[in-house]
């Protein structure tokens, strides 16, 4: 049976302008810092109160979905589990193994996490799996399984988790007919029918079409970095988000720049050729709900959606900020941090306004490169299989950081100075580092941090054990490592790319001690949270 999870674990602070209240979930292996997730209710008219219950017990399917696809049915692991700070844990992890600490086992009787986790049969072989004579093997929506007869089969999500697909649909449903907002009510009832289909486009498009709605939801398989055997398989989450229209005007001028940024790559021409969709969004949100994927281990603060190669380039993507998110990590985490690892008379560089647009390019520079080799290997995501996601998010971190960079120079971003973002960027490899080598955002940061170091971007203090960036040399490695990852991605050398990780993505014994500090210090790796209507108040 597929068990509906209550989804309790879950992230983030208030808004921006309000005060965090936060406690610690205690448990000994890993911290975690507990945040209300709330928005200023006071905004939302009644109409728009009333869909979001329905948008959050859809939400709750994706999580049950998400914990099939990670471990199994919530309730039987739950069954195994005696002590309650156990059960907790599982339920931060949707599993009995550590997110952030390379998803080892945390209980006993467990062994290593598959790479396949819930997508394929543990014991199938590639040798099995390359001669499945399936066309949609390799299909981001649907999983692998055995037959009666003990063969491999293909099976479409909207039947594997056919329960949890249609009680999903029916609630969309149900919030598209209640909703006010037609454009809002039209993406809806597109996204229910996808549930069903398996095929995401249209409700895709009609969700870059709205601009005007106040409420949003991304919700269906979306990611596939749960998949690590073969980096096909996109899992389950959920997001419920309330638009900051404020912020949201003023970040959208910035998508005219996207061009511009594209022309000025560190790269030869042929690796950046593709044009960036110029229907592409920026907004910023409150996020008042999580549910699956995106609330498992490290919390997302920021998306770039829809992950379709074909949509990205003809028409573009959303770059959604998740606001009280990020000021939640920026406050419990990264200030922290900084006062025990980066150097003194730097800390000062240290803003929320720097972290906010370091995350936001990040999401932009998704779009930038290309999707598509340049020598006949398909899209680069098919070419380099496994290793794309982190390969990716590097892209992004580096590529963020070199258009903060240029619209400063540019004189288009005018707020603080470009010494905070540098500062800040490095005391965020700190942060995301210590999501550890299964999270693709922990690699993609173990690699610029040893490749930086390399380069002299930053010098460490032997005395104080503090960090300080030096701009010129961390300008130079910026664009060296640009140009290495872009080309990589252009090539769809994949052998290159495991050689790249083999090489940077690795945590030495000096920065294994730094981190060791931050534990001993009590700082949280990263943020769970108390949310739903009770938290909201609705």
């Amino acid at each position: 049976m597929l068990i509906l999870a209550s989804c309790q674990e879950s992230e983030q602070a208030a808004s921006v302008e309000k005060p965090v209240e936060t406690t610690e979930l205690s448990d000994p292996r890993t911290t975690y810092a507990e945040v209300d997730l709330v928005t200023d209710v006071d905004l939302l008219n009644e109409n728009e109160k009333a869909v979001i219950p329905l948008l959050i017990e859809a939400s709750k399917h994706m999580d049950s979905i998400f914990w099939l696809q990670s471990y199994g049915p919530e309730a039987e692991l739950m069954a195994k589990l005696d002590k309650e700070a156990d059960r907790r844990f599982a339920k931060v992890n949707y599993g009995p193994w550590d997110r952030l600490n390379d998803n080892l086992p945390f209980v006993e009787g467990f062994g290593p996490k598959p790479p396949g986790a819930g997508f394929y049969p543990e014991d199938m072989t590639d040798e099995e799996f390359q001669s499945l004579d399936a066309e949609d093997k390799t299909s981001l929506y649907t999983t692998i399984r055995r037959d009666a007869q003990g063969k491999l089969v293909s099976i479409p999500y909207s039947q594997d988790y056919a329960y949890n697909t249609e009680a999903a649909a029916r609630l969309l449903e149900s919030a598209a007919e209640l909703s006010e907002d037609k454009e809002f009510s039209n993406y809806l009832t597109l996204r229910a029918q996808a549930l069903r289909e398996d095929s995401f486009d249209a409700s895709d498009i009609a969700w870059l079409d709205m601009k005007d709605n106040h409420l949003d939801i991304i919700i269906g398989p979306i990611e596939n970095y749960e998949d690590k055997l073969y980096g096909y398989k996109a899992a389950h989450e959920a997001y419920v988000l309330v638009k900051d229209m404020e912020w949201s005007k003023k970040l959208d001028r910035f998508v005219a720049f996207l061009p511009g940024l594209q022309e000025g790559l560190p790269v030869p021409d042929a690796y950046k050729q593709e044009s960036p969709g110029r229907d592409s969004q920026l907004n910023a949100y409150d996020v008042i709900y999580y549910a699956g994927d995106c609330n498992s281990g490290s919390k997302t603060i920021a998306v770039n959606l829809p992950n379709d190669e074909e949509i990205q380039t003809s028409k573009g993507t959303r770059r959604s900020q998740l606001k009280n998110a990020m000021q939640a990590k920026y406050d419990r985490i990264l200030v922290p941090i900084s006062d025990v690892l980066i150097d003194e008379a730097q800390r000062k560089h240290i803003t929320f306004n720097a972290f906010f647009s370091n995350t936001m390019f990040h999401e932009v520079a998704h779009g930038l490169g290309i999707k598509n080799t340049i020598n006949g290997r398909g899209t680069v995501r098919e070419a380099l299989k496994a290793d794309f996601s982190a390969l990716e998010e590097g892209k992004a971190d580096i590529l963020g950081l070199y258009m903060v960079d240029e619209l400063y120079n540019q004189g288009e971003i005018e707020e603080g100075t470009l010494e905070d973002y540098y500062v800040t960027f490095l005391a965020s490899i700190f942060r995301s580092v210590r999501f550890g080598a299964s999270s693709a955002h922990g690699k993609a940061n173990m690699l610029r941090f040893n490749f930086f170091k390399e380069r002299n971007a930053f010098i460490r203090d032997e005395t104080t054990g503090t960090y300080r960036v030096d701009m010129e040399q961390m300008k130079k490695a910026m664009d060296e490592l640009s140009e290495v990852i872009l080309t990589l991605q252009g090539d769809g050398d994949s052998e290159g790319v495991k050689q790249l990780i083999e090489k940077y993505g690795k945590i030495d014994a000096e920065l294994q001690a730094d981190l060791d500090r931050l534990n001993d210090a009590g700082i949280p790796v990263d943020v769970v949270f108390r949310q739903g209507v009770d938290v909201l108040g609705i």
